[in-house]
């Protein structure tokens, strides 16, 4: 949404500035008759425009999680916890490495787009057929919301890779969270200063 405002409004401001000029150079050239009777063509050019490639009307399925739960975790989470790294395991057979890799290159645009962070891809050296999809969100709610930023046609992805999974169950998704191992900071009740130890 953010980008989405920043467009617009890089384009507004710029669309004013370009007419300004346009319309100004046409009234000093011509006269201000011409330069406000041909503007008011020009609008009217870009409505009947509009008539000819009318945007897409909207359908709730666009942004449909399709029944995304919060996954139960056995550890008190925060919205603001993380980082939280996200490992999905697949395992496919060797014939279907080359479709499964062209997926994969589609799938590191779309969770890119939505929020992931540090996407990679991992192949197990002593097991070849096991494959894991990496990748990284600053908190919780990040990752709450990349799942429900997710569209219908996003989904149609999973369902690919699901078919080149091979093996009873589904690719697993497995949630973990960083964190640090260097010193820690311990406050002084007493102070409220911090020291470390």
């Amino acid at each position: 949404m953010g980008r989405t405002l920043s467009i617009y409004s890089a384009l507004s401001s710029g669309g004013i500035a370009a007419g300004s000029w346009l319309w100004g150079t046409v009234a000093e050239n011509y006269s201000l008759t011409v330069a406000l009777e041909s503007s008011a063509g020009a609008l009217l050019l870009v409505a009947f425009t509009g008539l000819l490639l009318p945007i897409r009307q909207w359908k709730d399925s666009d942004q449909d999680p399709l029944g995304f739960e919060t996954p139960a975790v056995a550890v008190d989470l925060k919205s603001r916890s993380g980082p939280i790294v996200v490992k999905i395991e697949y395992s496919i057979p060797e014939t279907n490495v080359e479709a499964f890799l062209e997926q994969m290159r589609e799938r590191r645009r779309v969770q890119s787009r939505v929020g992931a962070r540090h996407w990679n891809l991992q192949r197990d050296l002593q097991e070849p057929s096991q494959w894991t999809e990496t990748f990284r969100t600053p908190t919780w709610m990040d990752y709450l919301r990349l799942n429900h930023r997710l569209t219908a046609a996003d989904k149609e992805l999973d369902q690919r890779l699901l078919e080149l999974n091979v093996g009873e169950l589904p690719p697993r998704t497995r949630l973990s969270i960083e964190r640090p191992t260097g010193a820690t900071r311990k406050r002084d009740q007493s102070t409220g200063f911090f020291f470390r130890r």
